[in-house]
């Protein structure tokens, strides 16, 4: 697939997820980095947008809960191009019913080239990056040409 060169831009829609055994750990951290966080748009699936929302007292755009199809959701969002940032602490220890949809979530994100963070160590890597804040260049990949090819 060929690729094209896009400018991500400095204010991100930042996408926040969290299991429901990291919810504590994805509210301390966001309310440790509230700052940084509320320069950017930030999104969240269902119950952690509503936690988030309530701890952090900052507009969040909620989509439905993850096992009802909100890891869905989010990865439609982020084939979009409506996604720059993904925060998703996931639980490596809980086995989830859903677990084929956050894979889905964690591939699409990784195809679109956007960065993901997955746990409060990578999630501090990414938010002291100089590029939170600034636009930067991606590759993603060139559906435009890649139709054009098929026909």
């Amino acid at each position: 697939m060929q690729k094209k060169l896009i400018t991500s831009p400095a204010r991100k829609r930042i996408a926040l997820v969290a299991h429901d055994n990291m919810k504590s750990e994805l509210t301390q951290w966001a309310k440790k980095h509230k700052d940084q966080l509320i320069k950017h748009d930030l999104m969240a699936t269902g119950t952690t947008g509503n936690l988030l929302h309530k701890h952090l007292d900052v507009p969040i755009k909620a989509l439905i809960s993850g096992p009802l199809g909100g890891d869905q959701q989010l990865g439609g969002l982020i084939a979009e191009g409506k996604v720059d940032v993904l925060i998703f602490f996931w639980d490596p220890f809980e086995p989830m019913p859903h677990d084929p949809d956050i894979k889905a979530l964690l591939r699409v994100a990784a195809v679109w080239n956007i960065p993901i963070a997955c746990s409060v160590s990578s999630a501090n890597f990414l938010i002291s990056s100089t590029l939170f804040n600034e636009s930067y260049e991606r590759l993603i990949p060139d559906y435009d040409a890649y139709l054009k090819e098929r026909l």
